[in-house]
C-alpha cells in the first residue's frame, strides 16, 4: 500500500497516519478549534488497518481506543476554545443485540470527553428527513405499514448532532469577536470578515438546524469520476462552515483528527483559516490532498505564515 509523506504548505498541514500518534506530536495549546466526525463505533468499516477506530466490534471497544485520543485533543487545544464532534445515536437490532432500540453513542461521547477535562458546552441537532432514512435503511420503526400493524414497534427518525466541548483552563485566551456590520467592525478596529447581523445570529443560535442539505458534502462537490475515493459518511459542508464562522477568527488553525477526504480542512481554507488534518487511510488522504489543493487554487486570499508552526514531525 502506498505511503504518503506529510503535505505542508503555508496554509495547511496534512498527515497520513494514526491520529493518536499525530496528535501526541503536536505542541500543547497549538490549535484554535477542533471539528471532526469520528467513526461511529461499529457502524462503518473504513479500512482493515488495526489502528482504524472503525474496526471495533462493540461501542465499548471503540471507546477504549477513542480514550487514547481525547486527552490529546484537550492538550493541543488552546485554553478557552472549542471542540465540535459530529455524531448520531446508533441503532440496536433484535437479531444482533436481543432487542431493537438505540445506543446512546452521543451520551457516551459527552461522558468520555468530560472525563478527559472538557466541559460539555452545548449542542446542535441537525434535522434529518425520516422518509429518506426509511427509504435508505428500511428500518421497521419508520415503516408506515408497521404503524398500522403494531405502533409499539414504531419510532422516530434519527437526527445527527454537533456536540460542543470547551476547554476551561487557566490563561488569557484570545477572544473570538463578531460585529453587526462592516461599519461597526471598522469603528472598533475589527475584522470585516467577522460580521454577524442579528438575523444571522438568531438563525445559527437555533438548537435545531432544519436547513442543512444532506447532499451538501465534499463527495458531491469535488468527485469527478467513479474512480474518485468516496468517504462513507462525510459531514455536511454547511455545518462545518457555520461552526468555523461562529467559533474561530480568520487565520486561526482548525484541526480535524479524522480528516477523511478533507471536508474540515477544505472549509477552513475556504473561510481563510489555516488547517491541520490527520487521516489513516492512504486513499482518503490522497483525495484530501487533492481537495485542499483545489480550494487553495480557488481561494483569492492567501495568508502567509511560518511553516514550522504546522510541522509536527
Amino acid at each position: 500500500m502506498e505511503k504518503y509523506n506529510p503535505v505542508i504548505t503555508d496554509r495547511y498541514a496534512l498527515y497520513n497516519g494514526d491520529c493518536v500518534d499525530i496528535t501526541k506530536n503536536m505542541p500543547a495549546e497549538s490549535v484554535h478549534f477542533e471539528i471532526f466526525s469520528p467513526p461511529f463505533a461499529n457502524l462503518y468499516i473504513y479500512s482493515d488497518d488495526l489502528r482504524d477506530m472503525g474496526n471495533c466490534k462493540t461501542t465499548d471497544e471503540f471507546f477504549k481506543q477513542f480514550d487514547y485520543l481525547i486527552p490529546e485533543l484537550y492538550r493541543v487545544l488552546k485554553s478557552g476554545r472549542l471542540c465540535a464532534v459530529h455524531c448520531k445515536q446508533l441503532a440496536k437490532y433484535k437479531g444482533r443485540d436481543g432487542a431493537s432500540g438505540w445506543i446512546d453513542f452521543r451520551g457516551d461521547i459527552i461522558r468520555h470527553f468530560e472525563a478527559a477535562g472538557f466541559q460539555y458546552h452545548s449542542e446542535i441537532v441537525i434535522w434529518t428527513d425520516p422518509v429518506l432514512e426509511m427509504q435508505k435503511t428500511k428500518t421497521q420503526r419508520l415503516l408506515y405499514c408497521q404503524l398500522q400493524r403494531d405502533a409499539s414497534y414504531t419510532g422516530i427518525g434519527m437526527p445527527e448532532y454537533l456536540v460542543l466541548f470547551k476547554k476551561w483552563d487557566d490563561g488569557d485566551p484570545e477572544p473570538i469577536k463578531h460585529y453587526k456590520s462592516a461599519e461597526d467592525a471598522e469603528k472598533k478596529g475589527g475584522c470585516p470578515e467577522q460580521i454577524f447581523d442579528l438575523e444571522a445570529w438568531q438563525k445559527y443560535a437555533s438548537p435545531v438546524w432544519f436547513d442543512i442539505k444532506r447532499t451538501d458534502v465534499l463527495n458531491a462537490k469535488i468527485a469527478r469520476s467513479d474512480r474518485d475515493e468516496k468517504h462513507i459518511c462525510p459531514l455536511q459542508l454547511e455545518v462545518i462552515r457555520r461552526a468555523i464562522q461562529l467559533w474561530t477568527n480568520p487565520n486561526d488553525i482548525v484541526y480535524s483528527a479524522f480528516g477523511g477526504i478533507g471536508s474540515e480542512p477544505y472549509v477552513a481554507l475556504e473561510q481563510n483559516r489555516r488547517a491541520i488534518a490527520a487521516e489513516l487511510k492512504p486513499e482518503y488522504f490522497a483525495q484530501m490532498k487533492a481537495n485542499c489543493e483545489e480550494v487553495t487554487r480557488a481561494s483569492q486570499q492567501m495568508t502567509l505564515f511560518d511553516n514550522d508552526y504546522l510541522k509536527i514531525f
